[in-house]
């Protein structure tokens, strides 16, 4: 089976984001399952594809709302009002349609498409008319833009507001064409109105830093916390933090924040170490006692949730951080409230609570990964030769 896995951004080097994990995490499940997939997309500008032999790059484009200059924006914008695009989609409107027919000409022969997540599927879907497709489903877009549209300033709720009622359309469309639909967190099969097991299914993640308890490890904050914050759902639950939670933790609790943060946020909160980029992910929060895991909005699965749990690390996560989990470790507490959140970061940082073998929670999220996967195959496999 040769399938194309249509993406906004193909894999270049190692994964950074969420965004990027989750599509390692998937294209390697799909190699176990012996399916042959083409990569099609772009790629970051100066960026070169980290599997050059499978993977066609349409074009280079940089698809980063925040830092973007004002008329890198307004053009996203026309182009989104113009052409009755989402601005997300509209970001990926840089090639004419012959360009993007000459390179899947090229690909033939071709049984099927994945449209990876709504934003290429938004901008290009037209030209894989005819052509079978799976769907995965990183998020319910629309309901995080109508989040997102609630927690902005008058203008930028009008234009959320725009990009749900558009997301919302092309998610029913994308949801009620595909012969199979994979989402990252059970909740949004429901969501999604696809909860019925012959049209969907939901896909664990791994992460891939899975390790035994290192007995010695030497913490050097009490918490520490990283993501990318410039992103509307992951900004929400740290400006939560921040404001709700840090407050009830005694002065000399410490705490560090990896990762971009949206301007001024910093100086707004001089008791907590913001430290920016850090070389790896996995090395940072080691140095914490324990890890907050802090989502309150949004939809799909939070990465850094199983990557913490893939570590063995103590955490207090909310509800909402832990969507799409089946098996919460036994060292992570579950706390919504600010004053519960605070009270148990303090008790797990004090107590010692032990790191757990993460690799436990990692065999059994792969085993699951794959089993639905391949079930998905199978149900697109069998429709695509009925239609035959």
């Amino acid at each position: 089976m040769h399938l194309v896995f249509a993406t906004s951004i193909v894999p270049c080097g190692a994964p950074q984001t969420g965004y990027e994990i989750a599509n390692a995490a998937i294209l390697d499940a799909l190699a176990r399952a012996g399916v042959r997939v083409t990569v099609l997309g772009f790629a970051w500008p100066g960026a070169a594809p980290a599997n050059p032999e499978n993977t066609v790059v349409l074009g280079h484009v940089d698809v980063t709302t925040d830092g973007a200059p004002a008329m890198r924006k307004l053009r996203w914008l026309a182009r989104a009002l113009l052409g009755g695009f989402t601005f997300s989609s509209a970001k990926l409107r840089v090639i004419g349609h012959g360009e993007l027919q000459t390179a899947l000409a090229a690909l033939e022969p071709v049984d099927g498409v994945i449209f990876n997540s709504v934003q290429f599927a938004g901008a290009f879907a037209w030209a894989f008319s005819g052509l079978p497709f799976l769907y995965i489903a990183h998020n319910v877009e629309h309901r995080s833009a109508e989040e997102n549209a609630a927690a902005s300033p008058p203008l930028l709720r009008l234009l959320y507001r725009r990009e749900a009622r558009l997301l919302k359309a092309l998610e029913a469309r994308l949801c009620a064409d595909a012969r199979f639909v994979f989402t990252l967190a059970e909740e949004d099969r429901a969501l999604l109105g696809v909860a019925d097991d012959a049209r969907s299914a939901t896909l664990p993640l791994v992460v891939g830093v899975a390790a035994a308890p290192d007995r010695e490890r030497k913490p050097v904050f009490d918490a520490a916390l990283i993501g990318t914050w410039t992103w509307a759902p992951n900004r929400i639950g740290l400006e939560w933090f921040l404001d709700k939670v840090v407050p009830r933790l005694p002065a000399g609790f410490s705490i560090a924040v990896a990762g971009r943060v949206p301007a001024g946020l910093a100086e707004a909160h001089p008791r907590v170490r913001f430290v920016g980029r850090v070389p790896e992910a996995a090395a940072f929060i080691r140095q914490a006692r324990v890890v907050p895991l802090v989502s309150r909005a949004g939809t799909g699965v939070q990465l850094k949730t199983i990557e913490t749990f893939e570590l063995g690390l103590p955490s207090v996560a909310t509800s909402h951080s832990l969507r799409g989990i089946a098996s919460i470790p036994e060292n992570c507490r579950r706390a919504d409230a600010p004053e519960a959140f605070a009270e148990a970061l303090q008790d797990m940082a004090a107590g010692g609570v032990p790191d757990l073998d993460g690799r436990t929670f990692h065999r059994a999220q792969r085993d699951a990964l794959d089993r639905q996967l391949r079930r998905g195959l199978a149900v697109f496999g069998n429709a695509c030769a009925e239609a035959a």
